[in-house]
């Protein structure tokens, strides 16, 4: 009983150093520039909305050109150039999930509560990753402590920092009780 008590404790001081920090924050670091222009107009609108939640940052890293009819060594070459600059890119004390096909499909509530576990374990930083056009280098996918899937299918990675976004947003709306588009 007392071991349960101090784990108790634990979290609820975990919870409150968050608290008084104002609030977790998140990273997304993205290959590429985003160029249209509602897109960027989306991403501005959410970044808005997560500022009373968190603290936001983007990185973009540069991404590489990809010729036409590239060989699997060519685009491998392609993904570990785009890897290292993402690497480069990620603090040692963050939380990374990259997102990949592959990865784990959530539900909205599954991903907030994700969120809140992280948030009451003490991982106040969070580092969400998106891909360029080939997806992430090895080691990248290595260096993330959780992959997630937001489908089977492809999108395009600009329109995936988005969907991202509005997921996140969503998490916190559930995360606070208020209300949320279900």
């Amino acid at each position: 009983m007392d071991k349960l008590c101090t784990q108790i404790k634990e979290i609820v001081n975990n919870y409150k150093q968050i608290e008084e920090r104002g609030s977790m924050r998140i990273t997304v670091i993205t290959v590429g520039k985003i160029k249209e222009k509602y897109l960027k107009m989306a991403i501005d609108e959410y970044a808005k909305r997560l500022s009373k939640y968190c603290k936001l940052d983007f990185i973009e890293v540069a991404d590489e050109k990809t010729p036409d009819n590239a060989s699997d060594i060519v685009n491998e070459k392609i993904k570990e150039v785009e890897g290292e600059r993402i690497m480069n890119n990620i603090k040692k004390d963050t939380y990374v999930i990259a997102l990949a096909i592959e990865g784990k499909e959530l539900t909205s509530e599954e991903l907030a509560k994700k969120m809140d576990n992280l948030g009451v374990s003490g991982n106040s930083n969070i580092t969400f990753v998106i891909g360029g056009s080939l997806g992430l280098s090895k080691a990248v996918m290595s260096r993330a402590d959780y992959k997630l899937s937001f489908s089977r299918m492809t999108f395009p990675h600009q329109l995936m920092k988005v969907i991202l976004l509005e997921q996140i947003y969503r998490s916190y709306r559930i995360n606070k009780n208020e209300p949320y588009h279900k």
